[in-house]
């Protein structure tokens, strides 16, 4: 059962908004523990440790939420790995894995499931197999006694409704949010407003977008959204600069590089967004009505510490916000040195 010690989630929402860290593929990866391109979380079994420091730096830097991470640790991610074998374990694991931190913390604990890879509209099969993808993922979350679950990624509005039904049928809240590549349409056709409504209809308690876009190319679609349903909106953009001619993340191109180069995923650095973008981002989405907030893939802790602080909070990571005045050469402060301060006037 969740905790009844803190406020669920929909309480909290009542309050102002709510962060929720994401962005844990692009982050274990970059730190040497999990593997682009499968993109399985099989660090949570084998360097268990890692996951929970990741889930403390996330909570210290302002995450209102510890979400377990079983992004992708779905049974058709690990036939592809051929480790099957491994599927209870590693989500059971993840999930006791982001209690014990967000119990310690009083933080909310989320449970996960995502975009399959095995929808296909039209093919009952496949909408019966994702079912039962998600239904045994559920089950491990409430077993967990996690406070909601987060069903996320979905580039088809039909697999999210599906994901919602078996989220609904556990009787927990739910935060739903589907991914839009390139085209400004679900890959079944759908708009924005109309997934979302949809969504709302079924039962959602939160609807949103969360990865492939960043901020720049998100907020367009936020201003669609927020206005088409009567529910929270949730936003977690990507932290890249995505833009009009290049609106997803795998769709940038870096000029220095031969036509064919795809930075996805793995160089992407050029394009990353500053603290600055991130905590820019936060205010606009919160002026268009947005309270669910959170940065998915290539999110660090600085990431969400910036929206935690353009939201008017200060997490414990504040502490060590960057404060320039008693910098050598670009500071202010009366006890620096002026022969420095005048070199840096000239020279930096």
């Amino acid at each position: 059962m969740p905790d009844e010690t803190t406020d669920g989630l929909l309480q909290r929402l009542a309050q102002g908004p709510v962060i929720c860290a994401e962005g844990y593929l692009f982050e274990l990866e970059r730190r040497g523990f999990l593997q682009a391109g499968a993109f399985v979380p099989e660090v949570v079994v084998e360097h268990p440790e890692k996951v929970t420091q990741l889930h403390r730096e996330f909570v210290r830097a302002g995450s209102d939420v510890v979400e377990a991470f079983t992004y992708y640790a779905h049974r058709e991610k690990l036939r592809l790995i051929g480790k099957e074998h491994l599927l209870e374990q590693l989500n059971r694991d993840a999930l006791q894995i982001a209690k014990e931190v967000a119990r310690e913390s009083s933080s909310l604990l989320a449970g996960d499931i995502c975009n399959s890879n095995v929808f296909e509209p039209g093919n009952q099969a496949s909408a019966d197999q994702v079912r039962e993808m998600f239904t045994e993922q559920v089950g491990w979350a409430v077993d967990a006694g996690v406070d909601f679950i987060i069903g996320e990624t979905f580039s088809y509005a039909a697999e999210a409704l599906v994901a919602l039904e078996v989220v609904r049928e556990a009787g927990l809240p739910s935060v739903i949010t589907l991914a839009f590549h390139q085209e400004p349409l679900t890959r079944d056709g759908w708009s924005v407003a109309e997934a979302g409504k949809r969504l709302a209809d079924a039962g959602a308690d939160v609807v949103g977008l969360n990865c492939i876009r960043g901020p720049r190319t998100m907020l367009p679609l936020l201003q669609e959204l927020v206005p088409a349903v009567d529910v929270p909106v949730a936003a977690l953009p990507v932290p890249y600069r995505t833009h009009p001619a290049e609106p997803s993340f795998q769709s940038l191109r870096d000029p220095s590089q031969p036509a064919n180069h795809r930075p996805f995923p793995v160089a992407l650095d050029p394009f990353t967004c500053t603290r600055n973008e991130i905590a820019e981002f936060t205010v606009a989405a919160r002026e268009l009505g947005v309270s669910y907030f959170g940065v998915c893939c290539g999110a660090g802790p600085h990431h969400i510490r910036a929206m935690a602080e353009a939201l008017g909070r200060t997490p414990p990571a504040s502490r060590y916000t960057a404060d320039m005045s008693k910098h050598a050469f670009l500071g202010s402060d009366s006890s620096l040195r002026q022969h420095n301060l005048a070199f840096g006037s000239k020279e930096l």
